[in-house]
């Protein structure tokens, strides 16, 4: 009887057979595996080997029946917790996929109740009509109601510098943040224009090299002779400035292997960097080092980034990008253009009072970084702003949702610090804070100023804290201020969420799916979600 029962296939409505179909619905969505995975003899293999009794379904099965119940209870599963949504910050970007068929990317950033900063991709659409502004101002507009988020709970909209989502954005008159890594990259684009740079192309020795076997034996042997790290030449991406950098810094430490290779062939002599080319790159180099992490840093989405951008500008003119002794006068001018251009973009009253708050309430750095003469407007703003906050609530301090957006990976705050769990200066303020606010009959604006003064008075947290793990232990100390930094420390400081939803697009629409529709793209995107 037992061999009978080992050997009869499950039941479709089974819970076994239930939860495997699911678990391969989830694998070939998260994974963003094709779905004639399914029907290859390695995996059929594989899933009799784990499960004999199993019967794995068909492809039409996954495409027409699992992954579309699955996409279904996703984004179910986000419509209705999406009113816990308190404050909210986007992303947003334009791409074309292999076969030139337009998408347009929406990511949604917040900060939840246990202080975690969460990112969601809310949709990758397919976006045919033309990209005008107006069509893409309605078509973010859409966007939002189709998830039933209130543009009033909309803090800021980080983009590139397109003309044209630039436009859609002020036709909504929604505060617009620009992306730091673009505007970084056309920074370091404009000063390369040099002319003492443009006559060193330290890619077209790279390309000697790539597009030649022989070439790489060889530089291979002579990195061997020559006790030279064995690495491969990097070649340049035109949309990372990074990539150009590090292939600048590889040919500098390969120079000698270079040189003696390309000047061993005729053809390529005329490619081996001279003295003068040398000291070009290592100026270029020099100049960019400071700048290399700085992109990548910024570029995170699962911790706060736009209260660094004020001090990162500070730190740039003030230490990163100013001059010294030793600089050579190419290395002086490429750092003078580069703090002159960043300063130029971000230097406008809207970008300003946007960031001066979100450094305000960042305990890290509070007015460190906030010129001072501004000091006093930027806390005007504030206590304006939450004492409408409070006005528009039945009470002073309102309570929030547990749940948003759904749990999924990441949810949650970071591991808190075992310093932060001590004793601090900070609970002194919060005593006598609270002392004094319960003896004395102070208005809501007066109780509000108290508090921003009790929260400045505080000693600043380490550079190395987590300003949410912060806010998550001293919430109820200031909880008017807490607000504050809930609404403005989810924004963030460069674009690249959706532009990573994009490099997902990528491999998506390989070679060997270029022809899948437009509503399975979403589908596989919003499963990131799951």
């Amino acid at each position: 009887m037992s061999s009978f029962v080992a050997i009869t296939p499950y039941e479709n409505c089974s819970k076994r057979s239930k939860d495997i179909t699911r678990a391969i619905s989830y694998f070939l969505a998260k994974d963003m595996m094709p779905l004639s995975t399914v029907e290859r003899d390695g995996f059929r293999k594989l899933v009799k080997v784990l499960d004999s009794r199993y019967e794995l379904p068909g492809r039409k099965y996954f495409s027409k029946t699992a992954l579309p119940q699955l996409y279904e209870e996703c984004r179910g599963k986000l419509e209705n917790n999406r009113r816990n949504v308190r404050y909210f910050a986007t992303t947003t970007d334009l791409w074309s996929s292999r076969t030139s068929e337009p998408y347009m990317s929406l990511t949604i950033h917040y900060i939840n109740e246990e202080w975690g900063l969460q990112s969601r991709c809310l949709q990758t659409a397919y976006f045919p009509d033309d990209h005008t502004a107006e069509i893409l101002s309605a078509g973010l507009e859409d966007a939002l109601a189709s998830w039933g988020l209130s543009e009033d709970r909309h803090v800021c909209i980080t983009t590139d510098n397109g003309a044209n989502i630039v436009k859609a954005v002020s036709l909504k008159n929604w505060t617009r943040l620009q992306c730091f890594g673009y505007r970084l990259h056309l920074a370091i684009e404009g000063s390369m224009r040099d002319q003492r740079i443009q006559r060193v192309c330290a890619k077209k020795v790279v390309s000697a090299f790539s597009f030649s076997w022989k070439k790489k034996r060889e530089l291979a042997a002579t990195q061997e002779e020559l006790k030279l790290p064995k690495h491969k030449l990097i070649t340049e991406s035109p949309t990372r400035w990074v990539s150009r950098h590090a292939m600048i810094a590889r040919v500098l430490e390969q120079e000698k292997a270079i040189a003696k290779v390309l000047s061993a062939d005729k053809k390529t002599r005329h490619l081996a960097p001279s003295w003068q080319d040398i000291d070009v790159l290592e100026s270029v180099c020099k100049a960019l080092n400071p700048l290399a992490d700085f992109t990548d840093a910024l570029s995170g989405e699962e911790y706060v980034s736009v209260s660094y951008l004020q001090p990162v500008l500070h730190l740039f003119s003030e230490e990163l990008l100013k001059p010294v002794a030793d600089d050579s006068e190419l290395t002086k001018t490429i750092e003078a253009s580069v703090i002159s251009y960043l300063n130029e973009k971000y230097d406008n009253a809207a970008t300003d009072d946007l960031l001066s708050i979100a450094c305000l309430v960042d305990p890290c750095f509070k007015t460190r970084y906030i010129k001072d003469d501004k000091v006093e407007a930027v806390k005007s703003r504030a206590v304006a702003q939450m004492l409408d906050e409070c006005q528009s609530t039945s009470q002073a301090t309102p309570a929030f949702p547990s749940t948003a957006l759904g749990g999924g990976k990441g949810d949650g705050a970071a591991a808190t610090p075992a310093k932060l769990q001590k004793t601090t200066l900070g609970s002194f303020f919060k005593k006598s804070y609270t002392k004094s606010a319960a003896t004395s009959d102070l208005t809501e604006q007066q109780a509000i100023e108290a508090e921003l003064n009790s929260y400045l008075q505080a000693p600043d947290a380490d550079s190395e804290t987590n300003p949410l793990a912060w806010w998550k232990i001293n919430s109820a100390t200031y909880p008017r201020v807490s607000i504050l930094a809930k609404h403005y420390l989810c924004i963030p400081a460069t674009s690249s969420p959706s532009e990573r939803a994009f490099s997902t697009g990528g491999n998506i629409l390989s070679c060997n799916r270029a022809a899948l529709k437009p509503d399975t793209v979403d589908r596989v995107f919003l499963a990131k979600n799951l």
